[in-house]
């Protein structure tokens, strides 16, 4: 549940701190007092988009902070996602937004994504806004509360995906037939270039091969000279440099016997000795290995010719053409496929079937799921007002299918008993709407799992007798989560466990401030009383009050 809520620069707030508690919190105060303004700014801590205007005038930046308790999915997603903290027990979500309009998201003090802290947000809050019931004359809304409140959001993604897939392999094969002339046209050219390289065969690492031997051959007569010379020099002259230095280190050894002084010398001379030996033989080997071959030389010249022309001819550097090898084949084969008409159409009936099968799941879970939203809808019509009404979801069926499955979600409303059930769109009025919507919200909240639960105005079109049971409705769900209600309301507002009265006023810049007053007993009673009658509170508004508080 939400614990605390910080506020810093926004819109008209200038510094607030609340806490909350469990149960039915109520939020009431003159119409622009800056009610719906907190539920704003818990929305920029949700993932909500933000711009430069929602920072208070003359200030820098709006910063929100707020703090929630955790439950098991929550903590897996942090831990999955490393933004945990040490304690487990809350979890803090943070947005700084700056008067450029830049917007920066924290969680635990990391910075995070707004993806991220939307994913976030479905498992901490449920917001139902003030303007949801206009939201209900959209199918697709209608669509989206449906498959949330069923739980078949996952599966009509699943539904989605594999109808986009089947989308795909269907328009392949029209494009394969309206650009069949072009594909064979390509198609050719690619099949010439690949025949050019196959010939070629052009090997990975095989022009810096080409290239070295080529060099190292077309220079084998300064390396037989230098080789050579280095040996005599080394050994081979009577003049060589192992036979002298070997003379050296054999005298030196019968003087180091008569003083030890020489060992050091010694020491440094008789490796020497030997590494000129090891060099000699090295030398003497590769000696071995080394001869002129003009026709091994002609032959990598002709090589790299080849190479060279080739990559001149697909404007590439020579030790380039083996990728561009292995690209030409894979494009040839993806062509290949492209044109392969029958092959494109068995794609289409696999995916095909495979949409069909996904969805055929997804309807027979909606089909359930209908009859029952059906009936607690409708009775929840009943008690608000709207005796002898009916509400049912009819599963719409599309002739081809849709990205979210075989049928399509329509609200049909009776608004009185004996009238036609009729698209919701169509027949509700006003306030029929409103009733209505808010008897889903409702029942929609009572499945969810979130703890959080914010009703935004949802109670904006109802009045009287239909107010004091949507009050009862709200107060019993907060005896199972956490209910955040703005509300106009005295029938509303005397439900609430907790009270919070929302007020602006003047500044000492001459600006005005949002200020929110948790609210006691006996101050209660004047709030109820000021929705009541108004700017005039009379005794007796003050004794309804009462009552209605007592109740």
């Amino acid at each position: 549940m939400l614990r605390h809520l910080s506020i810093r620069d926004f819109v008209i707030v200038s510094a607030l701190d609340l806490e909350f508690e469990r149960g039915f919190t109520v939020f009431s105060g003159e119409t622009g007092a800056g009610k719906s303004i907190l539920i704003d700014a818990l929305a920029l801590t949700l993932g909500a988009r933000a711009d430069a205007s929602i920072v208070r005038t003359g200030e820098a930046r709006a910063d929100i902070t707020a703090e929630f308790s955790t439950h098991a999915q929550v903590v897996k997603w942090l831990d999955e996602h490393a933004l945990a903290t040490g304690d487990g027990d809350t979890v803090m979500l943070r947005r700084v937004v700056d008067s450029g309009g830049r917007s920066r998201a924290f969680i635990n003090g990391t910075p995070a994504t707004l993806v991220q802290l939307r994913e976030l947000s479905e498992m901490l809050v449920d917001i139902h806004g003030q303007h949801a019931h206009q939201l209900l004359m959209r199918p697709d809304a209608q669509r989206e509360l449906f498959d949330t409140h069923a739980g078949l959001i996952e599966t009509a993604q699943k539904v989605a995906r594999t109808h986009r897939v089947w989308r795909d392999a269907t328009h392949a094969v029209e494009l394969a037939q309206n650009r069949d002339r072009e594909l064979q046209l390509e198609r050719e050219r690619l099949a010439w270039q690949l025949s050019e390289l196959d010939k070629l065969a052009p090997q990975p690492g095989e022009w810096e091969e080409v290239s070295a031997e080529h060099h190292r051959l077309s220079h084998s007569a300064s390396l037989i000279d230098g080789v050579q010379g280095a040996l005599n020099a080394l050994s081979e002259s009577d003049e060589a440099m192992i036979t002298q230095l070997s003379a050296i280190v054999s005298k030196l050894r019968g003087l180091a016997d008569i003083d030890p002084a020489l060992a050091d010398v010694l020491a440094s001379l008789e490796p020497a000795e030997i590494q000129l030996q090891e060099a000699s033989y090295s030398l003497s080997h590769y000696a071995q290995r080394l001869e002129l071959d003009p026709n091994r030389l002609a032959q990598a010249e002709h090589r790299m010719d080849q190479l060279h022309s080739a990559a001149r001819k697909f404007r590439m550097q020579p030790e380039a053409l083996p990728e561009e090898h292995a690209e030409r084949r894979r494009q040839l084969a993806a062509l290949d496929a492209a044109a392969d008409l029958d092959a494109l159409r068995a794609d289409v009936a696999k995916a095909k079937e495979v949409y069909l099968a996904e969805a055929t799941v997804l309807s027979k879970a909606r089909a359930k799921a209908a009859k029952s939203l059906g009936k607690a809808v409708t009775q929840g019509m009943q008690e608000l007002s709207m005796a002898g009404g009916s509400f049912e979801v009819a599963l719409v069926p599309l002739a081809e299918g849709g990205a979210y499955g075989l049928e399509q979600i329509e609200f049909r409303v009776a608004g009185h008993a004996g009238v036609i059930l009729r698209p919701l769109a169509k027949v509700a009025s006003g306030g029929e709407l409103a009733r209505i919507s808010l008897a889903l919200a409702v029942i929609a909240s009572t499945a969810s799992p979130t703890p959080t639960l914010i009703f935004d105005e949802v109670d904006t079109g109802i009045g009287g007798g239909v107010a004091e049971v949507v009050g009862r409705l709200l107060h019993q769900l907060g005896r199972d989560r956490q209910v955040l209600c703005v509300t106009h309301l005295p029938q509303v507002a005397a439900r609430g466990d907790h009270h919070f009265q929302v007020a602006k006023a003047g500044d000492s810049a001459g600006g005005t401030v949002s200020t929110v007053t948790p609210l006691d007993k006996s101050k209660r009673v004047e709030e109820v009383a000021r929705m009541l009658g108004g700017l005039e509170i009379t005794a007796t508004t003050r004794k309804h009050a009462k009552e209605m508080l007592a109740a």
